[in-house]
């Protein structure tokens, strides 16, 4: 549709215009305010594959250099308990945080010493599904998150999964095994692959249903300027014609209807309602609280560590530096890897607001206006005349926003576009540095 490629120019000229990175010779992110928790967001680049489509800072998994890297990011971690900030909540992203089990225990296990951390998450991939895992994580991870992708044995065959993470048959398997170890277990899926059909998206989906998970992320795919010649070549070229019709029938099947299976808690994550997952909490036993779904939208504010990592604080955007070497180098020298910022313009962090806040479907204008000093209407004209344009609000009176569900879509196309623009901003980070470090590597990759 129409509006719907508009919407990708805007917000891609919009990404590009202010996510570019400046070089800063600051040692220190900010102090912590007085008083506040926030989360810590951890990066751990290393994989046993790595994908066709992932623009995050990631490297081929060699012990020799994980585990010295894993010291590092203990002492960043302690570098920020000195500035003031305490953590409530964790996130673990990467890469695979789950690479060398007995490093991340102890590093989570060093950060409940020194913070009043309530809940951790982490991501994995399916094949540490195993009791060794397993039994190490329980009690320290609360929310799991396992990159599945597909179920479809042929699509995990083409993005260079299934011989290293199992096929389809044996995730499930060990999906089973792991849902009474945590509170909650995220299943990642992707839709809108280039070879993925109708069929094969609806048969994910009914796999996802019966599997038991408590929840499920349904993102579509989006990839960057470094990642797009390797997606063509192994999966073929995007097509983003039929991205709203899918995305129409991820959220019908999992939250459509007058008895929907799951509720939703961000425009792609959905938590399984009514009833607890098919795990540890019991057929009729009530679901706990919900912890952490995504990291970008827990916190607005939060500190990152990690090479690779992005952290948001007071107005700015932090990028750790991509170079395993100089990431080491740094914190051996008492400092942090900071290797470049990007300060938003007030309009800026209200476009921002504006997005995650409709994002995660809770948009208050009262509080909007509390924290920028002016109504939506007055801070953001342009883009609420687009969205009434386009009929994207159920619910539009003087306290909150709904979306309808043409506007869930059109945020979807708002959202997957930031995140490429984020990952375009992790080109820039990488293309900042010289040899092998900055070229982007894919499958078995180039041993460091």
């Amino acid at each position: 549709m129409l509006s719907e490629r508009m919407l990708t120019g805007i917000v891609k000229g919009m990404t590009m215009h202010h996510l570019a990175l400046s070089p800063t010779d600051e040692k220190f992110v900010p102090s912590a305010e007085p008083g506040r928790k926030y989360m810590l967001y951890l990066h751990v680049p290393f994989c046993e594959r790595l994908c066709p489509f992932c623009s995050f800072n990631r490297y081929p998994f060699k012990e020799e250099i994980a585990r010295p890297y894993f010291a590092s990011m203990r002492k960043e971690m302690l570098m920020l308990k000195d500035l003031g900030y305490d953590f409530e909540s964790i996130y673990v992203g990467g890469g695979t945080p789950t690479i060398l089990i007995d490093e991340l225990c102890e590093t989570l296990d060093l950060a409940r010493e020194h913070f009043s951390v309530r809940e951790v998450a982490s991501e994995t991939n399916p094949n540490h599904l195993i009791r060794p895992y397993l039994e190490q994580l329980k009690g320290r991870v609360q929310r799991l998150s396992v990159g599945v992708q597909s179920f479809d044995n042929n699509l995990l065959k083409q993005m260079d999964r299934y011989d290293k993470y199992g096929s389809a048959e044996e995730i499930l398997e060990r999906i089973a095994e792991a849902l009474p170890y945590f509170d909650s277990l995220n299943v990642d899926m992707i839709f809108n692959f280039p070879t993925q059909t109708e069929d094969v998206l609806l048969s994910d989906l009914e796999t996802v249903a019966t599997c038991g998970s408590r929840q499920v992320t349904f993102s579509p795919l989006y990839v960057s300027d470094a990642t797009t010649a390797k997606m063509a070549e192994t999966l073929g070229s995007m097509d983003y014609d039929r991205e709203r019709h899918y995305y129409h029938i991820v959220d019908s099947v999992l939250a459509g209807g007058q008895n929907p299976l799951y509720d939703r808690t961000t425009l792609w994550t959905f938590t399984r309602s009514g009833q607890a997952a098919l795990g540890g909490c019991g057929p009729e036993a009530p679901l706990p609280n919900p912890r952490i779904e995504e990291y970008q939208v827990a916190y607005e504010d939060y500190p990152a560590i990690g090479s690779g990592s992005i952290a948001h604080l007071n107005g700015c955007i932090y990028v750790n530096t991509f170079s395993i070497s100089e990431y080491n180098e740094a914190i051996a020298q008492g400092r942090m890897p900071i290797m470049g910022k990007t300060k938003l313009s007030d309009r800026d962090l209200m476009r921002y607001r504006f997005l995650l806040d409709l994002y995660k479907l809770d948009f208050s204008k009262k509080r909007f206006a509390r924290d920028f000093g002016c109504s939506i209407e007055r801070g953001l004209p342009g883009e609420m005349a687009f969205m009434r344009a386009n009929k994207a609000f159920s619910i539009d009176d003087d306290e909150r926003l709904e979306l309808s569900a043409a506007g869930r879509y059109l945020v979807v196309v708002m959202y997957r576009q930031f995140l490429s623009g984020m990952n375009n901003l992790r080109d820039q980070a990488r293309a900042n540095l010289s040899g092998k470090e900055s070229t982007l590597l894919f499958g078995d990759g180039e041993q460091l």
